[in-house]
């Protein structure tokens, strides 16, 4: 099956695909953004200085990247982030920045539900995330919920390169033109699409769970 790369969050009405891509932070649980802004706060910071530290300081930055792709473990990428909030004013929280941020992370059930209901109707699903700590999944079952996860730290490329969609679905034996991707950052979606993945932008379950059930075929209930 194939299908020209759509625009990432808009959907080809006219295609059917036949695998699940998911997102962990920010699909599976609340919005990464304000598990970020609780942890400014908790480091007597700005609210978004936190991430903000991730992406214009250069050492945390680098380090980030470098946990995201295996190579910086917990302590490493803690350390690096742990000293430019410092830099920046603020102050370490009583634990661990990877479990503040953990703690302000909610499982997002219906999105869970979801992807049980995905993989219940014989649609194989994939885990696409990019690594933040060794315990992010900690709270849920992935050989429950998924037929493989690739994880950028175990795979060693992250987000949105392609590579990492490749392995996806080279290990759920499909083409990216049959895949549909649920990512909460657009950028994400981007690097899917130039190989023929289907994006849904999230941003709530109400909004993606139907979008979903369209890409794959499956029926849409009535709102209320």
């Amino acid at each position: 099956m194939t299908s020209a790369a759509t625009t990432p969050g808009v959907l080809d009405e006219g295609v059917t695909r036949t695998a699940l891509l998911v997102d962990f932070g920010g699909v599976l649980t609340s919005p990464v953004l304000d598990a970020f802004a609780a942890l400014s706060q908790e480091c007597g910071l700005a609210e978004g200085e936190a991430l903000r530290l991730l992406t214009q300081d250069e050492q945390a930055r680098s380090a980030l990247v470098e946990h995201e792709e295996g190579r910086l473990d917990d302590a490493g990428f803690e350390e690096a982030l742990g000293a430019a909030v410092v830099r920046a004013g603020g102050h370490l929280p009583d634990r661990s920045l990877l479990a503040t941020l953990d703690a302000h992370m909610e499982l997002d059930t219906a999105m869970i539900d979801l992807v049980r209901e995905v993989r219940a109707a014989g649609i194989p699903v994939a885990l696409v995330s990019n690594s933040l700590g060794s315990g992010c999944y900690d709270r849920v079952d992935l050989d429950e919920l998924f037929d493989v996860a690739v994880i950028s730290g175990r795979v060693g490329v992250r987000k949105p390169s392609r590579r990492i969609y490749t392995i996806a679905c080279e290990r759920l034996g499909v083409a990216p033109e049959e895949c549909v991707l649920v990512d909460d950052l657009e950028h994400n979606l981007a690097g899917a699409a130039r190989l023929g993945v289907l994006g849904v932008h999230h941003r709530d379950a109400a909004l993606s769970a139907p979008q979903v059930r369209r890409s794959l075929g499956l029926p849409v209930p009535a709102t209320p």
